[in-house]
């Protein structure tokens, strides 16, 4: 790929590659970056159109917020144009509204491949789902002026866009739970103390501490790197004992890499 290759560009979502690092863009400022079904499926055509050379992905939205969550047209009884609307989703059979919600799920869900670190730069408002797909990503960098808020449950529905198990996972169960069901605000200084936020800047910084952090993690070769991601990731689904189990056995990986044995 060429320098900045644009790859999609489509439904308020655009994909560029530049050698090692893809940024995908949510574009669409006038409406805050506000989330629809045709939306979800660019990003999910974003994950599969990835070259494989890509090692980090950066996440960002133009203008002043991040993604303001879900465009408020679904609360429409029309709903989307060529969409099922969320009464027609309720009427239709409890197997088809989880097919519907796992569709809707498959663009929050490749950003933690083992192949790739995806950083989420954040400014301004990440509501609902815009706060989901912040937490998709493995790293959060935040601007000083970032508002993250899970309203689902405020609007009388729950969080279904795969943002409660990394939620639990970075704040804990009480404050999790606390976040979600009053529907606050949680700001910059929260954010970074209580593990959502890698790293807090000021606004006009954002994109630059996303190139630098996206430039330090391609500074270790990328085979450590994935092994590394696969150890962590399932840490917590593993004991202490079979997380020791696991260090070895991608150890003797990477040894046997490096000199030359590997199958």
């Amino acid at each position: 790929m060429t320098s900045l290759d644009s790859v999609l560009d489509k439904d308020g979502v655009r994909l560029t590659v530049d050698d090692a690092v893809a940024t995908v863009t949510l574009t669409n400022p006038a409406k805050r970056n506000a989330q629809s079904p045709a939306l979800w499926r660019a990003l999910a055509e974003a994950g599969r159109a990835l070259p494989g050379s890509v090692r980090v992905v950066v996440l960002r939205g133009e203008g002043k917020s991040f993604s303001a969550g879900l465009d408020r047209q679904a609360f429409a009884p029309e709903g989307f144009d060529g969409e099922p609307s969320f009464l027609d989703m309720a009427r239709g059979s409890e197997a088809d509204l989880d097919a519907t919600i796992a569709e809707y799920q498959e663009a929050f869900t490749w950003w933690r491949r083992n192949d790739i670190v995806s950083i989420a730069a954040v400014q301004g408002h990440a509501i609902g789902a815009g706060f989901q797909l912040a937490l998709a990503c493995d790293l959060r960098i935040v601007a000083e002026d970032v508002q993250f808020a899970m309203r689902e449950t405020s609007l009388g529905l729950v969080p279904d866009l795969t943002g409660t198990h990394p939620l639990v996972n970075l704040v804990g169960y009480a404050r999790a739970l606390e976040i979600c069901a009053t529907g606050r605000f949680v700001h910059a200084e929260e954010a970074e103390r209580t593990g959502l936020a890698n790293l807090v800047v000021p606004a006009d910084q954002l994109d630059a501490a996303g190139g630098d952090l996206a430039a330090a993690l391609l500074a270790a070769p990328r085979d450590a790197v994935v092994e590394t991601k696969a150890l962590l990731s399932g840490a917590l689904s593993r004991t202490y004992e079979e997380q020791r189990t696991a260090e070895r056995a991608a150890q003797g990986r990477r040894l046997r890499d490096l000199a030359g044995l590997a199958d």
